[in-house]
C-alpha cells in the first residue's frame, strides 16, 4: 500500500490548488484524476478544426485574475500570461443595441449615458466603491468561513451606515438593484447578463450581488484568457506542484474513500489498489458524488444524509464551439471588439428566459453567452479567423438526444445570425456538447450543471453544500469538500481548494486535537445521530 500524507481526489484547478498549498507545507501529497488530462473544467483543446483552440469549458476568469488565492501562487513564474480582448463585454439587444463595459471606466460611463443621461455618473460611483473595497470585500468572499479579519476590515472600510446599504444590495434582485442605480436600460442590461452567468435570473433574491461583482471585476481586471487556452492556467498549476514534489496521477479514477472509525484514511481506486492518507483526504468533486459515491452513505449521519437529498444542482448546459473562416459580422460595432458578447434577449427578454427555466420550459428565446476567443488572445486561432463558443442554459433532466441538442444549437446560432449577418457562412466546423456530452467529459457536471450546485442563497454560505458551517470540513474526520459545491462556491478563483488545504492543515496541525473535537461537536450539534 503506497502512504502519502494526502490524497486530492480529483485534478481540477480547486484540487491543484490545494495540492500546492500542502505541498507548500512540506506534505507529500498524491492527485488522483479520472480523467486522462489534468484540469476538470479548466481545459483547452482543438475540438472544431486543426489550429483552433476551444476552452472545452469554462473561459473566461476575471475571479481567477482578481483571486488573492491564485495571485499568492505566482503562476506566472510557471507560464501563465493573461490576454484581454480591446472590450470586455458588449450586450447586443435582439433590435441591435448594444450596452459595452470597457476597462477605460470613461469609455464605459460614456456609453452607458448615451442610454439615458446621468447613468455615467451612477456608474463611476460603483467603481469608486468597489475600489475601496475591493481587497477586503474579496478576502471576505474567498477566505475560510467566518472572515473575521477579512470582514471586520471590510465592515471598517464602508462604515456600519454603509455597510447596512450594502448589505441589502448583497440580497436584492438585480432588476431592482438597477432600477435603484440608474435610469437607462444599458447598466441594467449590463448587470443583468452579468448576474445570469449563475443560474440566477434577474427577479431572484441575491442575484444583484453577483451582477454587481461581475461588472466590477470586468471594469477593474477584464475577462481576461490564459494565453493559448484555458488548459495553460492548468499547465501552471501542475508545474508548480510538481516542482514541490506533487505527484499528479491522471487516468487513476478513485472508486472509494476509505473510512475507518469515522475517520478518512485514504482512497481505493478502480483497479483496487488503495493509497493510505496519514493526514487528509481532499476531494475536488461535487458534493453529492464525495458522499453518495466515494464515501458512502453509511458512514454519514442520517440528518445530514436527508440535507443532501435537499441539495439542488444549478441548470443545465448547451456548449457550442465554432471554427470561423473570419471575424463574427456584428452590425453593432461596439461587439466588435468584446471577448464575452451577450446577446438573444434584452431586458424584458432576460427576465422570460429566467422564467422558462423555472418553470422547468426550455426558453424560445434563450439568452446566449458568446465568446470570442481570437478576439481576445489572437494565438487561439489562425490569422484572420475566430475561435468562438456560445452556451446556453435550459432545464435539467430533459433526457435530449442528439437531434434535440442540435435543434437547440441551431437555435443559438439563428439569435448569433440576427445580429451578425452572414454568420453562419463562416463556420467551418463547430463542436455541439448537450447537458449529457458535458457530463461524460467531465463526471462533476453533473447534466451539465457548470456551478456545482446553485447559486441561490438558500445554497450559500452556511448553507453550500448543506446547512452546516460553511467550511470545509466534512461529518467524516480528515476529509474535506475542495469542489466548487464547497463555500464560496463555482467559478474560477481557488477558493474552495484553498479553504480546503488550509482546513487540513489546521486539523493537523499543533492545536489539530482541538481543532478536530470542536468541528466534530459542531457537526454533532447541526448533524445528531439517530433518524433524520
Amino acid at each position: 500500500m503506497t502512504t502519502v500524507d494526502a490524497v486530492v481526489v480529483g485534478a481540477g484547478h480547486n484540487g491543484l490548488v490545494a495540492a500546492n498549498l500542502l505541498a507548500d507545507a512540506g506534505w507529500d501529497v498524491l492527485v488522483c484524476e479520472a480523467a486522462d488530462a489534468p484540469g476538470g473544467a479548466v481545459r483547452s483543446a482543438e475540438i472544431t478544426a486543426p489550429g483552433f483552440v476551444s476552452d472545452v469549458f469554462s473561459a473566461f476568469y476575471p475571479l481567477g485574475a482578481a483571486s488573492p488565492v491564485l495571485r499568492e501562487l505566482d503562476l506566472g513564474r510557471h507560464g501563465l500570461r493573461w490576454c484581454h480582448a480591446p472590450a470586455v463585454l458588449a450586450h447586443v439587444t435582439p433590435d441591435d443595441r448594444c450596452a459595452v463595459l470597457s476597462r477605460d471606466v470613461d469609455i464605459t460611463a460614456g456609453g452607458l449615458d448615451a442610454w439615458a443621461s446621468g447613468d455615467g455618473d451612477a456608474w463611476r460611483a460603483l467603481v469608486a466603491q468597489w475600489r475601496h473595497i475591493r481587497d477586503p470585500l474579496l478576502e471576505t468572499v474567498l477566505r475560510p468561513f467566518p472572515p473575521v479579519r477579512a470582514g471586520a476590515r471590510l465592515l471598517r472600510e464602508l462604515g456600519t451606515a454603509d455597510a447596512l446599504r450594502f448589505a441589502r444590495m448583497l440580497v436584492q434582485p438585480v432588476t431592482r438593484f438597477a432600477r435603484e442605480t440608474f435610469t437607462g436600460d444599458g447598466a441594467a442590461l449590463l448587470l443583468g447578463g452579468n448576474a445570469l452567468h449563475t443560474d440566477l435570473g434577474p427577479d431572484e433574491a441575491g442575484s444583484a450581488v453577483f451582477g454587481w461583482l461581475l461588472s466590477m471585476l470586468g471594469q477593474d481586471v477584464g475577462f481576461p484568457v490564459p494565453e493559448g487556452g484555458a488548459g495553460r492556467l492548468t499547465d501552471a498549476l501542475v508545474s508548480r506542484a510538481t516542482a514541490r514534489g506533487v505527484t499528479v496521477d491522471c487516468g487513476r479514477p478513485v472508486r472509494r474513500v476509505l473510512v475507518a472509525g469515522g475517520r478518512a484514511v485514504g482512497v481505493c481506486d478502480a483497479d483496487g489498489v488503495a493509497v493510505r492518507a496519514r493526514r487528509a483526504v481532499l476531494a475536488d468533486v461535487a458534493a453529492p458524488i464525495l458522499y453518495r459515491d466515494l464515501v458512502g452513505e453509511e458512514h454519514l449521519p442520517s440528518r445530514f444524509v436527508a440535507d443532501l437529498d435537499r441539495f439542488q444542482w444549478d441548470a443545465a448546459t448547451v456548449k457550442i464551439d465554432w471554427a470561423l473562416d473570419g471575424p463574427v459580422p456584428w452590425t453593432a460595432e461596439g461587439a466588435r471588439g468584446a471577448g464575452t458578447v451577450h446577446l438573444g434577449v434584452g431586458v424584458d427578454g432576460l427576465r422570460g428566459y429566467a422564467a422558462d427555466l423555472a418553470a422547468d420550459r426550455v426558453p424560445r428565446e434563450p439568452f446566449v453567452l458568446f465568446g470570442q476567443m481570437t478576439t481576445a488572445d489572437p494565438t487561439r486561432s489562425p490569422a484572420g479567423t475566430e475561435s468562438a463558443w456560445a452556451y446556453t442554459h435550459v432545464p435539467r433532466d430533459l433526457g435530449w438526444t442528439a437531434d434535440d441538442v442540435r435543434a437547440h444549437t441551431d437555435l443559438v446560432e439563428a439569435a448569433v445570425e440576427r445580429n451578425a449577418p452572414g454568420f453562419r457562412d463562416l463556420v467551418r466546423a463547430r463542436s455541439i456538447a448537450g447537458p449529457a456530452d458535458m457530463q461524460r467529459r467531465n463526471p462533476s457536471l453533473v447534466d451539465g450543471a457548470v456551478n456545482a450546485g446553485t447559486a441561490a442563497i438558500h445554497q450559500q454560505l452556511v448553507f453550500r453544500p448543506v446547512p452546516g458551517t460553511a467550511r470545509a470540513d466534512t461529518p467524516v474526520d480528515r476529509l474535506f469538500l475542495a469542489g466548487a459545491s464547497a463555500h464560496p462556491g463555482g467559478a474560477v478563483h481557488g477558493g474552495p481548494g484553498a479553504n480546503a488545504a488550509r482546513a487540513a492543515l489546521a486539523a493537523s496541525g499543533p492545536a489539530g486535537p482541538l481543532y478536530r473535537t470542536l468541528v466534530h461537536a459542531v457537526h454533532r450539534r447541526i448533524h445528531p445521530p439517530g433518524p433524520a
